[in-house]
Parts: structure tokens; C-alpha cells; sequence
């Protein structure tokens, strides 16, 4: 994706963007993002046993995801963080720019999507614009 701002606007979805340091983890991000409204959000890319399937796991920023549990219903054996390379390779971003917005470059629509339900009521869910600032 060119420029992710270009295609928001030229799809009509609104959005507000805030400029902050690097962040690659939550806890990182609690600490340096400005306060912004909306639901916060923790990105997991993971892959099968295998790594044959790969998923793009958004859950609310605090919330723990149980591997074990997960890979239950996903039905998929044994879930575990998909490599930076596998990130770059599916989504063509890097590690700390996760988010929902990455699907756009899934042009082979070979990631899965989970999304946490307590995410659906939400009025606004922050995400990346594909790079970690």
C-alpha cells in the first residue's frame, strides 16, 4: 500500500492521526502514544505448526490470548508467532506496525482474521497506519 492515508480518503473512512515514537510493544505504546479515543488494540501475527495457515489475531490492548485455547478454536495445530519474515512476505510490513490495516497488502487473501468480539461494540478501534509511529 502506497500511502494508507491516500486510500482512507479515497474510500471515505474518517480518521484522526497522531504522530508518536516508535512503538513495538503495548507496553511501550501505553507509555509514549499520545491519548487518543477508541479502543486500543494488541496485533498477533501467527502461524499453524506447519506454517501453513496464518492469522492476524486483534484483541483489546489488555487482554491475554492463551495460545493453546486459541489454536483450539481456530482449529489450527499448535499457534506460534509467525517470523519477520513471514510478516514482510503476507502483510509487507514489520515487526511493531501490526494491525488491521496491514489485510490491504493480503492481496491473496492468505491471512485469517480474528477479531475479539468486546472489539466489534466499539465506536472507533486505533490501528497503525503500517509503520509503528
Amino acid at each position: 500500500m502506497a500511502d494508507i492515508y491516500e486510500f482512507l480518503d479515497s474510500i471515505d473512512v474518517s480518521y484522526e492521526r497522531f504522530d508518536h515514537p516508535a512503538v513495538f510493544t503495548v507496553s511501550e505504546a501505553k507509555r509514549l502514544s499520545p491519548e487518543m479515543d477508541g479502543a486500543s488494540t494488541k496485533n498477533l501475527f501467527l502461524r499453524d505448526k506447519k506454517g501453513i495457515r496464518h492469522f492476524l489475531v486483534t484483541v483489546p490492548q489488555d487482554k491475554q490470548v492463551d495460545l493453546k485455547e486459541l489454536s483450539s478454536i481456530l482449529e489450527a495445530s499448535r499457534l506460534s508467532f509467525a517470523s519477520p519474515d513471514r510478516l514482510k512476505t503476507y502483510l509487507g510490513i514489520d515487526p511493531g506496525s501490526v494491525s488491521l490495516l496491514a489485510l490491504l497488502n493480503d492481496s491473496e487473501k492468505k491471512v485469517e482474521v480474528f477479531i475479539d468480539n468486546e472489539l466489534w461494540d466499539a465506536e472507533t478501534i486505533l490501528c497503525h497506519p503500517l509503520v509503528n509511529t
